[in-house]
């Protein structure tokens, strides 16, 4: 019974000394909310460039189509100028159909070639009472007569010799205003001038003999090139 005694005071002993206290657990910490706000800043971040790069691609778009409508808009009215241009030429080829054949006096050398319908003929004086003839060709009417004026032919028969009337057109040739070339009037070789005239205006010129006399064929512009050469090809004369 003692010992039981005992026991039962070494058990009171025990509970009323304090316990030792365990260590708590350490808290976790929540990166949950950090983690979420990464995602959603990084996910805007994506979400802003996505809407820039659309923003820029859709000026780019906008500025492409509006320049790709540009160039449609002017190829189309430059296609439709050419056509127009094309047509306005046919049909002024075609107005100067039939061709008419000028000819000149006979003691002259009976100088003939053809020139286009559309075109009017003006002889200032008469071929019998001159030492010199001359003869000035348009299209519609003829202009006043002068230096200064534009022609589209001028025929002159002078009473010179042709190698006293080169002599002027050499000396532009070795001055670099004009150049020289060779071809074939009424089946001999002259010489056709191109370059700056007198007038200060760029035309062709075209020499040759006839009988004792010197022919003179100029235009004052070389828009009547076409039709110069195709006077120049049907010119007929009596050497």
């Amino acid at each position: 019974m003692e010992n039981s005694g005992q026991f039962g005071q070494n058990i009171n002993n025990f509970q009323g000394q304090p316990q030792p206290m365990s260590a708590p657990a350490p808290e976790k910490k929540d990166h949950s909310g950090l983690i979420k706000t990464v995602c959603l800043s990084f996910v805007s971040l994506i979400a802003i460039t996505f809407i820039g790069l659309f923003i820029y691609m859709y000026f780019q778009y906008d500025a492409a189509h509006t320049d790709l409508e540009g160039q449609i808009d002017k190829a189309v009215a430059e296609a439709e100028a050419e056509i127009r241009e094309t047509l306005e030429k046919t049909f002024a080829e075609k107005e100067k159909y039939p061709y008419l054949t000028f000819g000149g006096p006979t003691d002259f050398g009976a100088l003939t070639f053809e020139y286009p319908k559309t075109w009017s003929v003006y002889v200032p004086d008469d071929a019998s009472h001159a030492d010199d003839y001359h003869a000035y060709l348009n299209p519609g009417v003829v202009s006043v007569v002068s230096d200064d004026t534009v022609m589209a032919l001028r025929v002159s028969i002078i009473n010179a010799l042709t190698d006293t009337v080169k002599e002027d057109y050499a000396d532009k040739v070795e001055d670099g205003e004009m150049t020289v070339s060779s071809k074939v009037v009424n089946g001999v070789n002259v010489d056709v001038y191109k370059g700056l005239l007198d007038s200060d205006y760029y035309g062709i010129v075209c020499i040759f003999k006839i009988r004792d006399k010197t022919a003179i064929i100029q235009t004052d512009a070389y828009i009547f090139e076409a039709d110069f050469n195709r006077v120049l090809e049907t010119i007929r004369f009596n050497a």
